[in-house]
């Protein structure tokens, strides 16, 4: 199926959302390597948002879903965050959702999401982006690449979060979501050619052929891991230690949905 094709579809289902969960999607992005900028040839669409119901919601007694699952299959894979999961999610430093909010494949941002973010963003811990990151290449390197044959895409999967890493132990800020900028970092040469000429054989291989490891990334991989855990577990925790601004901006949100309802 065509990009074209893809987008209008991913637009009919965002639609579809809205009205049969009655939500304003707020902000609707691609996460996952196509929005990495690794995507293989047969790689689904990872589309996440970020959904509002309507302001009496909020008010009512019981429990109330915080998620919306929507579709998976081969091609799309649709899920979202209720707005007030999403602020919670930020004063905790959630690493993810700062990748959402920064996708460079945006389908739908509202005004209301970027005066939200705004606010929001400056919850952004590197304590917990780096706990995150870290946790996330450890597990791909134990769980795929201590093999003799390997899934080229799970290299990826293991660099991006470590060069995120680095990259905020470089600029002591929030790491952009697409590789090929993480890339533009201080790295050493012979990394350097191994990535590029890795991401070239990878247009052509399927996520799940197996191939022969590479040692000038395994190394590195093995290496990162040891330095970022020592360089986490020294860091102090810079999360956001206070509610009053995030509860504020949620009023605020509230107050002028009921206001316009």
């Amino acid at each position: 199926m065509a990009q074209r094709e893809i987008r209008a579809e991913i637009e009919r289902e965002l639609a579809k959302i809205q009205e049969k969960e009655q939500v304003r999607i707020l902000l609707a992005v691609e996460s996952g390597s196509r929005a990495w900028g690794f995507a293989s040839p047969d790689s689904d669409y990872d589309v996440r948002f970020i959904y509002m119901r309507r302001p009496e919601d909020y008010l009512r007694l019981e429990e109330q879903k915080d998620v919306i699952e929507w579709q998976l299959d081969e091609v799309l894979d649709i899920n979202g965050w209720d707005l007030r999961k999403a602020l919670i999610h930020f004063h905790r430093g959630n690493a993810t959702l700062f990748e959402w909010s920064n996708s460079p494949i945006v389908y739908r941002c509202t005004d209301l999401w970027k005066q939200i973010y705004e606010e929001a963003g400056s919850c952004f811990s590197q304590k917990a982006a780096v706990c995150h990151y870290y946790g996330t290449a450890k597990s791909t390197y134990m769980g795929y690449l201590l093999q003799e044959r390997v899934r080229y895409k799970k290299y990826f999967y293991a660099l991006r979060p470590l060069l995120a890493c680095r990259y905020m132990e470089q600029y002591g800020k929030i790491p952009p979501v697409a590789f090929s900028e993480l890339l533009k970092q201080d790295l050493p040469p012979e990394v350097r050619t191994e990535i590029h000429s890795l991401l070239e054989r990878k247009k052509g291989t399927e996520e799940k052929d197996l191939n022969p490891r590479i040692p000038v990334i395994q190394k590195f991989i093995e290496q990162e891991l040891e330095r970022q855990k020592a360089l986490g577990d020294a860091m102090g925790d810079d999360r956001c230690r206070e509610w009053e601004a995030l509860n504020r901006l949620f009023r605020e949100v509230l107050q002028t949905s009921f206001l316009s309802a």
